[in-house]
This record gives structure tokens, C-alpha cells and sequence, in this order.
């Protein structure tokens, strides 16, 4: 008799092989083989119940933040780990402000602690660990990486992040965006890709997937097969790719290969219709034929296929909870991300097996995939935040000392037809300073503008500043126009934001005609934009733009010292803009001032 069929042994065995939290995986030596890793990895699913696989393949989202023990909060996660066995946890990060890292670690290491199997502790660190919590490193996202032509650039993000996420016991990224973004109203990928030529994309994406996981983060390629040229933000609602295969394979998939061959652990999918494609008009999710025929079958990828959040409304308003999660996983997906109810998801995915739906065949393959994977990234012996090393890790001075070299790299100067840059402003010269944002809220990382202001006005104290939003009135237009024509120099920084949810991408009229007005000005007039590169398509007549990418102080520091020749204008265009510049482009001349850097 086979000894697994003796239930008060197999029992044993599994109490045994996952009685507490560090011992899960504890006996496999460190220097362990591939094979030894298989085996490890065949020894924990033939111990495993139906239960135990199945909630390994959901992983469901909370705020990454302190939670007492006894909330309401922590005892929804402590019931989804130790009732359905959930396979991980997403940190999400809050809209409204950044939290304390101690306390995101705390919260890790209390779900680690009450896991049997090592939870994956997934996050988001698309602008580095300081993208979501306070004092971390803050580092440019994918596209001023990509100004940068420089793939050691790339690489040392992933780095950075990698050693900074693990400090905090986070052991996914659910980074880079390998996305081609040739649209230019994309309103969720845009800064958040690498740019829009499928080579540097690739170029750049693998080096920072070896950088992520030479430090210990398995990175994740997303989203596939490719959410760039479109229109419509897939939090809200489906978008529709209306494209062939042919096209596919030469701009969506080169990245995704580039990925693949690079050994990316984990590919993210997208909520998005190929209708000449997939035939059947299901979202990139849950389509088969996309997940294991493109991604398993041709693309050859091993490892473990994330869902993008089910709550998104991509997929939530088209199918129900349960009939999401089934259809992801019959579609080759192993891991269903934030289903909006973990018990939903779970006894729909178990229902599926009891009906024959689903093969308990199928999901074993899911958590052989899974669990190979918390063995690679060592959470048999390091599932921990290393709380007593944080302030030590994160934020520190090697680490700001990367993110300050991508970002000034990345300062691209498209245009100065006057000639006017660098500025060289006399005590007596008038400055004014206008700060123009896309909206007047949720700027969780600071005050739009205040640091460029901050920065010049310790330069050059004859600085006015005045504040324009999607809420400024007739009269204060009209006021701004009397004092730009008191000015000797005007200096715009506009803001206009990338996110999910946002649903567009722009400013309004007004603000579009303010800037044409101080276009057609006399005197120096400079423009730096911050977010999406694409504004010139609405205000051509712009005589000097330069691009941040970025909005986060770093990167309006940087883009002050170019603009007045601290240091030089390195960028080059990643993206197209339509009509005007090909990627690559940058101006010629602006030259730093003697003394500078």
C-alpha cells in the first residue's frame, strides 16, 4: 500500500514537513541543485490537500500598513492564510499617503508567521520601495529609465529595489512594465513603460530583471501580451486591441520573449480583448488560447503567470467572481490575483474540481510551479522581514545616489527654438514661476512644484509663484496673464499624472490656452513637463519643452539643474511624438556652464 493513502500518516508527514513557520521548508541545504529543488519541491504537493493546493494558487490584497493583531483587519488575512491557505499576500499601496515601512514589515512578518507554506509577499514597486512607503528609495519609473538609453541604469533599479524589497520581506515586484507604449493617450501605461521601441523596451527590460533577481526579488514581466496601444484603462473597463498576429509578434511580444529568455520568474497578464486574436472575445486573462498557447506553448515560459487584479473592472464587469477565477485557471493561469472575495474564488476553483471542470491534475501543476518558486527565491530559510536591518537598507546613501544619477540622466531637452536655455538670470531679472497640474488633489508624494519652486528661489530670490488647477477661475487666469507680462523670465512646470482609475490623460482647455498665450511671449519662456511626454501634440507652438517623466522632488531638482546648466541635458526621446520628434531625438545644444558638472 501506498504509504499516502494511510490519511493518519499523511497527516503526520505534512504536520511534520509544515508545523510552523520556519520549518516549512527548513531542511533543504542552501547550495541545493536544480534536481534537489524538484524533488523538495514533489515531496511538499504529494503531502499537500486539495484545500492546501487550491488556496495556493489565490493571492489577495491589503494595505501594506501597521495592523494591530486583534483588528478586523488582520483577522480577515489571518482567516484567508490559515482557513483557505491563501499561496501570498499583495501589498497595496494607499492613495492618500505613504506609510511607515516598521510597520509594513510587522505586518509581513505576522502573516509569514501564521502561513504553513511561505506566503509569495507581492508588491508594486514600480518607482522603487519610496514609490510606496516613507523613507525608501524613490526611483524614476520605467520611461525616464528609458530617456536614458542606458541599460546599467535599468539594472541597477532593479537592484536597488530588489535589496530594499526583501529588507522589508516583500518577494515579488510586480515590475517592469514590458509593455510597448505607442499610444500616446494611453492613460495607464505611458510613463510606467520603457518606451516605445520594442528593441530598448527588451534591451531594457532584461537588464532589469537581472538585477531583480540576482538581488533576490523574482521580477514579473507585465502586462501580457501587451497593454501599450490602448486608449482605455482596464481598472475601468475592457480595453479592445485591434490588431493581427502578425503585429503582435513584431511590437506586443518581442519584449515577453526578451523576458522569458532572460529567466523572468513571473509573468503578469492583461485585462484586454484581441478580437482578431482570440476569437472568442475573452480577455487576454482568460483565454487559453493567450495564456498556454502564446505564453506556455510558443513563448516557452516556466514560470509562474499571475493574473492582473481581479477586481479590476476589466474582468469584474464582464464576469462574475467565481466564473473569473475558474475561467483564469483553465486558461493556464496559477496564481487568480485580489479576487474581490478570497472565499469566492476558493470554492468556486473547488467546485470546479468536483465537477471535473478543472483536474486536480491541472491545479497540482499551478503549485508545482508555485512552490518551485518560493524555493528559488529561499523562503525555506528567509521568508522574514529584516526589521533590525531596515534603517540600515532602506534609503540609504548608495542606494539615493543611483536613483539621483537615473533621473538626471533621463532630463530630456525636445526643444528650444529660442535658444534661451541654460538660464542665466541677474539679480535684477523678474521670475515667475507657475505650477500647472492635470488636478488639484491626491498628490500623496508632494506638493507639485514646491521643490523646483524651493530649489530656484535659493537661487534667485526675485521668484513669484502662482498655482493653476482644474479648479482655477476666469479672473485668476486673468490675472496670471498681467503677470506674466511683468516678468522678465516665465518658467512652467506642468504635472500631468499616469495612474490607474484616472481614465484620461491631459489638461483642461483653459490650461492648454494659457499655454499658448505665454507661448507667443517675447521674453524666455521655458516648459517643463512632468508625466505623460505627449503634451506638445496639443500645444505645438511650445518654444522650449523639456521632459522630466517623473513627479516626485528628485525629479524637479534635476530638471532645475538642467535648465540652468548645473549639469547637461543627457536624455533622449523613448516614445515618439507624434508628427514632431522620433524616438532617440534630443535637442542639440544647451551646453552647461562653465564650473558645473
Amino acid at each position: 500500500m501506498a504509504i499516502y493513502s494511510m490519511s493518519n500518516f499523511k497527516r503526520i508527514l505534512l504536520a511534520f514537513l509544515v508545523l510552523s513557520a520556519s520549518t516549512a521548508f527548513a531542511y533543504l541545504p542552501q547550495n541545493r541543485r536544480p534536481d534537489e529543488r524538484k524533488d523538495r519541491t514533489e515531496k511538499l504537493l504529494a503531502a499537500m490537500t486539495l484545500d492546501e493546493k487550491i488556496g495556493q494558487l489565490i493571492v489577495p490584497a491589503t494595505v501594506g500598513m501597521f495592523l494591530n493583531q486583534e483588528s478586523d483587519s488582520f483577522q480577515e488575512i489571518r482567516r484567508n492564510i490559515k482557513e483557505f491557505h491563501v499561496g501570498g499576500y499583495h501589498l497595496l499601496g494607499d492613495t492618500s499617503t505613504l506609510h511607515e515601512p516598521v510597520g509594513v514589515a510587522l505586518l509581513v512578518n505576522r502573516m509569514q508567521e501564521a502561513a504553513k507554506v511561505p506566503l509569495f509577499i507581492t508588491a508594486d514597486f514600480e518607482g522603487g520601495v519610496g514609490w510606496r512607503f516613507r523613507g525608501a528609495t524613490r526611483l524614476p519609473r520605467a520611461m525616464a529609465m528609458g530617456a536614458t538609453s542606458n541599460p546599467e541604469m535599468a539594472y541597477q533599479a532593479g537592484r536597488v529595489t530588489a535589496l530594499e524589497a526583501r529588507a522589508l520581506g516583500v518577494n515579488v515586484n510586480f515590475y517592469p512594465v514590458v509593455d510597448v507604449n505607442n499610444n500616446a493617450s494611453n492613460p495607464v501605461i505611458n510613463i510606467r513603460s520603457f518606451g516605445g521601441d520594442p528593441e530598448r523596451v527588451s534591451e531594457m527590460a532584461r537588464a532589469y530583471i537581472r538585477g531583480s533577481q540576482e538581488a533576490g526579488v523574482m521580477a514579473t514581466a507585465k502586462h501580457f501580451p501587451g497593454h501599450g496601444d490602448t486608449s482605455v484603462d482596464s481598472h475601468l473597463e475592457l480595453p479592445v486591441i485591434d490588431v493581427d498576429r502578425k503585429r503582435l509578434d513584431a511590437v506586443e511580444l518581442p519584449p515577453f520573449r526578451a523576458a522569458v529568455a532572460e529567466g523572468v520568474g513571473g509573468v503578469m497578464s492583461a485585462h484586454i480583448a484581441l478580437p482578431r486574436i482570440e476569437t472568442e472575445n475573452l480577455p487576454a486573462t482568460l483565454s487559453e488560447k493567450m495564456l498556454t498557447g502564446v505564453l506556455r506553448e510558443e513563448l516557452r515560459f516556466e514560470g509562474v503567470i499571475f493574473t492582473d487584479a481581479m477586481a479590476m473592472r476589466g474582468i469584474a464587469a464582464h464576469f462574475t467572481e467565481e466564473e473569473a477565477a475558474v475561467r483564469a485557471v483553465k486558461a493556464g493561469a496559477d496564481v487568480v490575483l485580489y479576487p474581490p472575495s478570497v472565499e469566492k474564488a476558493f470554492f468556486a476553483l473547488k467546485r470546479a474540481v468536483a465537477s471535473g471542470l478543472i483536474t486536480e491534475a491541472r491545479i497540482d501543476e499551478s503549485v508545482r510551479r508555485i512552490l518551485a518558486a518560493k524555493l528559488r527565491l529561499r523562503l525555506d530559510s528567509n521568508r522574514f522581514a529584516e526589521i533590525d536591518k531596515l534603517d540600515r537598507i532602506l534609503g540609504n546613501t548608495e542606494h539615493r545616489r543611483v536613483a539621483r544619477q537615473i533621473i538626471e540622466t533621463a532630463i530630456t531637452l525636445v526643444r528650444d527654438k529660442r535658444g534661451v536655455l541654460p538660464l542665466k538670470l541677474t539679480a535684477e531679472q523678474k521670475v515667475l514661476y507657475i505650477t500647472l497640474v492635470d488636478s488639484g488633489t491626491n498628490w500623496r508624494e508632494n506638493a507639485p512644484g514646491s521643490a523646483f519652486h524651493a530649489r530656484l528661489t535659493e537661487r534667485h530670490a526675485a521668484t513669484t509663484s502662482v498655482y493653476v488647477s482644474d479648479r482655477t477661475s476666469p479672473g485668476e487666469y486673468e490675472l496670471i496673464r498681467k503677470l506674466a507680462a511683468l516678468a522678465d523670465v516665465v518658467i512652467v512646470g506642468a504635472f500631468i499624472r499616469t495612474s490607474a482609475y484616472k481614465g484620461s490623460i491631459g489638461l483642461s482647455q483653459s490650461q492648454i490656452d494659457l499655454l499658448r498665450h505665454l507661448s507667443a511671449l517675447e521674453k524666455p519662456f521655458v516648459l517643463v513637463l512632468y508625466g505623460s511626454p505627449y503634451l506638445l501634440s496639443f500645444v505645438p507652438e511650445l518654444p522650449v519643452y523639456i521632459l522630466a517623466y517623473e513627479y516626485y522632488p528628485a525629479a524637479e531638482e534635476a530638471a532645475l539643474a538642467a535648465v540652468l546648466g548645473e549639469i547637461e541635458f543627457k536624455g533622449r526621446l523613448p516614445v515618439e511624438l507624434p508628427g514632431f520628434y522620433e524616438i532617440g531625438h534630443r535637442a542639440a545644444g544647451a551646453r552647461p556652464a562653465s564650473g558645473t558638472k
